[in-house]
């Protein structure tokens, strides 16, 4: 038996986000008020239910997500600007002690990603081994969560009212990740690995073990800014290039591959607009003129990382 799971921690989402929903709904002002209601609402139950759910009814709530974003049903209001004086004032009598909340994030996670899985009471065990660092960053969010609460003297509900403005702003490019993610494992089940391979063997002389590591980490590159997320490219990539070439053909180290590929993949993500929750939003909540103001800043120094991913796998992998 288990007490704390990663279920658990997903119900406590939904919750938020059921909450976020109730809000958008009660708020009359807002312009698009019912769309972003049902939006957080369907989020919130594949999020928080889909584990109890039948497949076909998560799907249909994903579609269901899909189409208010597409029809451009899901938006933010236009929230009001706090007083910089009431701001600077409140900041001033916190001080430093608003840092620590953030601060109990991390030092959970880490402490407790090396040692809650042995933490036992008798036949009950605290977490899953097999989700020890997933069920440690839960936790992590719940004591800072508390401590922030603490620190404030807010209530509870101020934290679905705040943390409801900054996913409101991020919006549908919240969700993003984790179907780009799901997309990768779709590509990888029906075969795009190996129609990769074919092509790649056809059109690269990967015999030569620099030019496989060249074509798996520019792969990883390609397909990450195709898709927007690393973990989306990985499988296909490494199905389709890593493990045929690298691994089968040169007897590279899967393990180095796997490292230093994921890496190759988060320099395409420092530079594709599909990436949106990176590179996009943050643009936009900065108030740049320019929304492709990050990726500029970023493009020299991801050609830069990938090149020494390059060299680095190459001299290590084998």
């Amino acid at each position: 038996m288990t007490l704390l799971t990663l279920d658990l921690f997903l119900v406590g989402c939904g919750v938020v986000l059921a909450a976020v929903g109730a809000l958008v709904a009660w708020d009359v002002t807002h312009p698009q008020r019912w769309g972003s209601a049902i939006f957080w609402l369907l989020l919130a139950v594949a999020v928080g239910l889909g584990k109890w759910l039948p497949p076909i009814a998560v799907g249909y709530a994903v579609l269901g997500l899909t189409s208010l974003v597409a029809t451009k049903r899901v938006g933010a209001p236009q929230f009001a600007r706090v007083d910089s004086a009431v701001l600077t004032k409140r900041a001033e009598v916190l001080g430093n002690r608003l840092l620590w909340p953030v601060l109990w994030v991390p030092v959970v996670a880490i402490v407790g990603g090396a040692g809650l899985d042995w933490v036992k009471f008798g036949d009950v065990s605290l977490v899953n081994p097999k989700q020890v660092a997933q069920s440690a960053l839960g936790l992590g969010c719940v004591v800072g969560l508390a401590a922030a609460l603490r620190t404030t003297g807010e209530r509870p509900l101020a934290a679905a009212r705040e943390g409801g403005r900054l996913l409101q702003l991020l919006s549908w490019s919240l969700i993003l990740p984790a179907m780009l993610a799901a997309l990768g494992g779709i590509m990888a089940k029906a075969g795009v690995g190996g129609v990769i391979a074919g092509l790649v063997a056809t059109a690269l002389p990967v015999q030569f073990p620099l030019v496989a590591v060249v074509a798996y980490c520019g792969g990883m590159v390609l397909f990450t800014v195709l898709l927007g997320n690393a973990f989306a490219a990985f499988p296909v990539m490494t199905l389709g290039v890593g493990l045929p070439f690298i691994v089968q053909t040169h007897g590279g180290d899967p393990a180095v591959m796997g490292t230093l590929g994921m890496l190759s993949g988060y320099c395409g993500t420092l530079v594709t607009p599909m990436a949106a929750n990176f590179n996009v939003v943050p643009a936009r909540l900065l108030e740049l003129k320019d929304d492709y103001a990050v990726i500029k800043a970023q493009a020299p120094f991801a050609g830069a990382i990938w090149l020494f991913n390059v060299g680095l796998m190459y001299g290590c992998v084998y």
